[in-house]
């Protein structure tokens, strides 16, 4: 009896460590299988590659989708729909997006590019304020999951085995992929979910109270010199690529901000030296969109001070196509002391009648 009890025991440890095992495989097969965040292949089964969550999604599909160009850039570059490139240049595009768009952070995003791909073409968004961040990455500091980032394998748990990817991710993609009409050339677009306008761009926009003096321009030279070095050496390293380059069109409250702050001249000055670099490379075009006062002065194309409708995201690519506001050796240091001129014209014209009527908002001391 006692042999038969011991059997009955033996027999139970096993099949239950047999119901274990099955539900792990399971688990982790079918996060495998469906791979939301495409950490090991592109989408199977027909599904659409549903792509919203870019800290989490961006690295995986750099390295497992199939494409030829990139769009490079910060949250200002997430509403380009990737089909407008396609069809203007024949290419098959793809985002390498991060919302600080530090050149540290977008130079990364490149090299993950580059391991397995040829690229023809790189659409590369500017922003001015990346010419004077650390050229450090950010990504482990800001807490992104660098389980999807690094090429650890046993870390991977932390994906295969994560409620929710399980229960959120994986059915919002099939959701979106089998009943929903997702555009895949949307990716990461947040468009939809935000309201563009006046009166919510300047509820946002907090003025500082009393104006800094104008700093030095030379201010940011280390940090300059740095991103100067990390873009400088993606344009070499890869001549085959042409890159186009693009400073995109703020709002005329961003460059009231940053003359209260006295950082404008440090930010023209970075401008100048950053583009007379990179237009030593024949395989480099650069555009100029900051000076187009029509945009700038229009508040209701913005929902902050920064970020513009979709519509300013297709208007900037159309100029590109056309050859427009393009910065050559000749023109580059006009072009940009134009951008200095119009943000004087915001300070003593444009931002006026607002102050006038009581409509900004000033931080408090």
């Amino acid at each position: 009896m006692e042999n038969i009890s011991k059997d009955n025991k033996v027999f139970f440890i096993k099949k239950l460590l047999i119901i274990i095992l099955a539900i792990v495989i399971l688990i982790a097969g079918t996060v495998f299988v469906f791979d939301p965040f495409y950490h090991y292949h592109k989408p199977w089964f027909g599904l659409k590659a549903v792509l919203s969550d870019k800290e989490y999604q961006c690295i995986g599909t750099l390295r497992n989708f199939d494409y030829d160009a990139l769009l490079v850039g910060s949250s200002v570059m997430e509403n380009n729909n990737n089909a407008w490139y396609d069809e203007a240049y024949g290419v098959k595009s793809i985002k390498a997006i991060r919302s600080y768009g530090a050149t540290a952070d977008l130079c990364y995003l490149m090299d993950a590019a580059y391991e397995n791909h040829d690229i023809k073409r790189v659409f590369y968004n500017i922003d001015p304020s990346s010419l004077s961040a650390s050229a450090q990455t950010t990504y482990e500091s800001t807490g992104c999951p660098m389980y999807l980032y690094d090429s650890n394998p046993f870390n991977d748990v932390n994906y295969l085995f994560n409620k929710d990817v399980l229960f959120e991710k994986i059915p919002y993609e099939i959701a979106n992929s089998v009943i929903g009409d997702y555009d895949e050339g949307l990716s990461y677009n947040w468009a939809k979910w935000k309201t563009f306008g006046s009166e919510m761009t300047l509820g946002l926009y907090h003025r500082k109270a009393d104006v800094t003096p104008m700093m030095d321009e030379k201010v940011y030279q280390s940090q300059l010199d740095d991103n100067i070095a990390l873009l400088t050496a993606q344009v070499e390293a890869h001549p085959e690529t042409e890159f186009i380059f693009f400073y995109p069109v703020y709002s005329m409250l961003w460059w009231d901000g940053i003359v209260r702050t006295g950082e404008r001249d440090a930010y023209i000055y970075n401008e100048i030296q950053m583009t007379k670099a990179l237009l030593g490379y024949d395989n480099v075009r650069i555009f100029c969109f900051q000076a187009m006062e029509d945009i700038a002065t229009n508040l209701d194309n913005y929902m902050d001070s920064i970020h513009f409708s979709q519509d300013i995201n297709r208007w900037m690519l159309d100029q590109i196509i056309a050859g427009e506001y393009e910065m050559t050796v000749d023109n580059y240091v006009e072009m940009i002391e134009n951008v200095r001129a119009f943000s004087d014209r915001v300070v003593g014209e444009y931002i006026v009648p607002y102050e006038q009527q009581g409509l900004i908002n000033y931080e408090e001391e």
